[in-house]
């Protein structure tokens, strides 16, 4: 007597498919962005750190510039608003 399998294997592959998408997808680029957001915030801190030692007591403004300017060179794909209240914060913990 022959079984066939086929339709138990293509309701297994169709589950594991359902799986993937509605939340392995889902987690990997929460993860991903989550790990960009966290290098962004990174790479904030260092322009904004290098710009105060560079500009000291220039307009905060030539030193923002300085900060997107030096995240543009590196490749770093951000949204401005974002970015500039990053810059404010770590600007706020130098001040502390």
């Amino acid at each position: 007597m022959k079984i066939d399998c086929t339709e138990l294997l293509q309701a297994l592959i169709a589950l594991l498919a359902t799986v993937i998408t509605t939340f392995l997808i889902p987690y990997i680029k929460k993860k991903l962005s989550t790990e960009k957001a966290e290098e962004l915030k990174r790479w904030v801190g260092i322009a904004v750190k290098a710009a105060e030692q560079l500009y000291g007591s220039r307009p905060g403004i030539e030193k923002k510039e300085y900060v997107v300017a030096f995240l543009a060179q590196k490749g770093i794909i951000f949204d401005v608003d974002e970015v500039n209240a990053m810059i404010e914060a770590e600007v706020f913990k130098l001040t502390e």
